[in-house]
């Protein structure tokens, strides 16, 4: 799960409270790993982000495999609302 800064427009990831990636002239740009492969038992390709437990996907096609994973990818960090307690705050951090 992720949540966006507003004042930064970075992307922090809730459970590791980590930063993904970095914001470049006002857009975030973050670089990971697709494990894409031929599942022969199927006849299909699958996309998998290891990073990010639970985002895959497949396609009839290599290609569209890939597609499938960004628009996969872009799903799972759209930003959503974050409901705050009390006293609660976002910070922006970094990874060294």
């Amino acid at each position: 799960m992720t949540w966006r800064c507003a004042a930064s427009r970075r992307t922090i990831c809730r459970s590791t409270r980590r930063l993904v990636g970095s914001v470049i002239k006002g857009r975030a740009e973050m670089k990971l790993r697709l494990v894409v492969q031929f599942d022969a038992e199927t006849e299909r390709w699958s996309a998998e982000f290891p990073e990010i437990p639970g985002c895959a996907t497949a396609g009839d096609t290599e290609a569209e495999a890939v597609a499938n994973a960004k628009e996969a990818l872009a799903l799972w960090f759209e930003p959503r609302d974050l409901q705050l307690e009390a006293g609660a705050h976002v910070l922006e951090v970094a990874m060294p």
